[in-house]
């Protein structure tokens, strides 16, 4: 039988439903039998983004306001025997604050 590979990438800008999202694709996998290895959830760089916006739209440019957006992701690495753990992973209910990308290869 062939090794398949299946590579998942979830991006959140919240690490607490990334992380809630980690664990129900690590129990979703632990019900299979066919799975020989699983790796992960591996972190990755938490990427920040700054933004300094004036307070007055007029004067008072020593008045600002800064936000910062933090962009959260995490992969999975699945190797298996079969092509139904597709098909679970895809069925799975995630939150919907939590971006999936999902790559099969051999």
């Amino acid at each position: 039988m062939s090794k398949e590979k299946i590579r998942i990438i979830l991006q959140s800008f919240n690490h607490l439903v990334l992380n809630e999202c980690c664990k129900k694709i690590l129990e979703a996998l632990a019900n299979e039998k066919s799975i020989l290895n699983v790796a992960g959830p591996i972190s990755f760089p938490t990427k920040k983004r700054s933004y300094c916006v004036l307070r007055s739209p007029h004067v008072n440019k020593d008045s600002r306001e800064q936000f910062e957006i933090r962009r959260y992701k995490k992969i999975i690495d699945i190797q298996s025997d079969s092509k139904e753990i597709v098909n679970t992973l895809l069925v799975l209910d995630l939150s919907p604050g939590v971006s999936t990308e999902l790559y099969s290869y051999k």
